[in-house]
């Protein structure tokens, strides 16, 4: 097939983008800025750019879509221009360029209400009661897609939960560097069980959506991508500090607090349109001191899709992605 990957300078965007080119796949793919992969054909531009988003879908077989903006503040009509408006501009250019295929990426926060997910199953997005401007445009931008599944426009999603990989830029630098600057506490006592996914694992997750979309009980249908082993969030935060070589959380918030003083920072990031990522918002908050892991073993059999790299190998690796470890 020809693959057009939307997203590929991100890690998992840039990792799946090869994968499907060693897969013996034509690909190119889609971003705002060059992705330098060797291999795939690059189409610069913005998924929010009709021009862009034609030209890297003609004479497409399938679609992998990850391109999102990613964060956790700013005003919420950027998240719709890109989210939602995107998904739906690169839906309509897809389908008009005979595109068979669709697998979009999304996030398992689109059906997270803010309490604790434990052993739940893939379930509906949900943008009404999902929480933070990512959440809801995630959730209704995989509503549009799911929505297009047709005889002819085959299309999944798949919602991959917190990837962790060297040289993650998003995620895992994130926490070592709030952890050095001693800005990364523990909500209540880092108890709370969370699941994650090697990048390794969430890349064959997608490949396998993307190959076998058009199965029955596949298309038009969304799945839950983690490694299936959760651990603590204080786990999880000091085994990525131990890979960058920074000291562990030992510093404790209520909750409680973090929700409320979450909720007073993202008002005043968002009102004064403050370039820096805040120390907290109430999103954040819920994450960090909220259960949430899932059973994949739907996922597994439907996609065929096993996760190949331990999540204590995966901890192990993160420390390739940090200069002088």
């Amino acid at each position: 097939m020809k693959v057009l990957v939307t997203g590929a300078s991100g890690m998992l965007g840039r990792e799946t983008a090869l994968a499907v080119h060693r897969r013996g796949h034509d690909v190119r793919v889609l971003q705002r800025r060059p992705a330098s992969l060797e291999g795939p054909e690059e189409v610069l531009g913005s998924i929010t750019e009709q021009a862009a988003v034609r030209r890297a879908v003609e004479g497409v077989d399938a679609v992998v879509h990850l391109a999102a903006k990613v964060s956790v503040t700013g005003p919420h009509p950027e998240y719709v221009a890109t989210n939602v408006e995107g998904t739906r501009t690169l839906l309509a250019a897809a389908r008009e360029a005979g595109v068979s295929r669709f697998v979009m990426v999304s996030s398992p926060s689109v059906a997270h209400a803010g309490s604790a997910l434990v052993g739940v199953g893939t379930t509906p997005a949900d943008p009404a009661a999902a929480h933070g401007s990512y959440a809801v445009t995630k959730a209704q931008a995989e509503l549009l897609a799911l929505a297009e599944d047709s005889p002819g426009f085959a299309v999944c999603a798949v919602r991959p939960h917190i990837v962790l990989g060297p040289g993650d830029t998003q995620l895992v630098q994130r926490i070592a560097d709030r952890a050095r600057a001693g800005r990364l506490p523990l909500l209540d006592d880092g108890t709370a069980l969370i699941d994650t996914t090697y990048v390794d694992n969430a890349v064959d997750a997608l490949v396998a959506a993307l190959e076998r979309c058009t199965d029955e009980g596949v298309h038009g249908q969304a799945f839950v991508v983690t490694n299936g082993e959760p651990r603590t969030v204080a786990e999880v935060f000091a085994r990525i500090c131990r890979a960058a070589g920074v000291p562990a959380p030992t510093r404790r918030v209520p909750s409680g607090v973090a929700k409320v003083a979450g909720s007073v920072v993202e008002r005043v990031w968002t009102r004064f349109a403050l370039p820096d990522e805040p120390p907290m918002t109430r999103f954040l908050a819920e994450q960090l001191s909220t259960a949430h892991w899932f059973d994949v073993s739907r996922t597994r059999e439907l996609l065929r899709w096993e996760p190949r790299v331990p999540l204590d190998e995966g901890f192990d690796r993160l420390a390739g992605g940090f200069t002088g470890r």
